[in-house]
């Protein structure tokens, strides 16, 4: 059984709409796009060495994600790296709406998503990596599917927009694997799940 790992950048109020740009990820009137550009020097944007690569993994995506992508990392250098490592692996693109795919190597999921990743997982391959997409890690996570989360959490409040978690999220422990605090204060963490949470009740004095 091959592993799920969904990787995406988020705000301290846990936001996770796309950062690159003013114009990037507008959804449901999102005005705040560009709002990692302050960090772009700092050591956590190295993504090539972060686990957000794809590195000897293979795609999983939402259609707006895979949109993105898909406008992007085809037109970079073939001496990009991370351009190389995208445009080679195979990709999952979980949508509704698109019938054709352009972006080399890439494949529509048909049907129900859960069932889909399900069949996914038990194939023979590399690990499954989710990068962004939101709305494909809110219809994963209630399913269980998720093997490990890479969250990278950056001292900014957005207030609105697309959040992490959502309120159809199952309640669950999450157990912390390894963490980093780059210079510029953002906090990178992978977590792996850890069963239910454990309630309780403190001793009164």
């Amino acid at each position: 059984m091959r592993r799920l790992i969904a990787s995406t950048f988020a705000s301290l109020d846990g936001i996770m709409q796309a950062p690159g740009g003013p114009e990037e990820d507008s959804g449901g009137g999102f005005t705040l796009g560009g709002w990692m550009f302050a960090f772009r020097s700092d050591e956590s944007m190295d993504i090539s060495a972060s686990g957000f690569d794809g590195k000897d993994r293979e795609l999983v995506l939402g259609r707006k994600t895979y949109q993105i992508f898909e406008a992007y990392w085809p037109s970079q250098p073939d001496d990009n790296p991370i351009a190389k490592t995208f445009n080679a692996t195979k990709k999952y693109v979980a949508s509704r709406s698109l019938t054709t795919l352009h972006w080399n190597n890439s494949t529509l999921l048909h049907g129900d998503v859960v069932s889909a990743l399900v069949a996914l997982k038990a194939q023979p391959g590399p690990d499954l990596q989710v990068i962004g997409s939101g709305n494909l890690i809110q219809s994963l996570q209630p399913a269980s599917l998720i093997d490990e989360y890479n969250v990278w959490t950056f001292p900014v409040v957005l207030g609105r927009g697309k959040r992490l978690f959502g309120e159809a999220a199952r309640p669950s422990a999450l157990r912390l694997v390894r963490s980093k605090v780059s210079t510029s204060g953002v906090v990178m963490s992978t977590y792996a799940p850890g069963g239910d949470i454990q309630l309780g009740t403190f001793p009164s004095a």
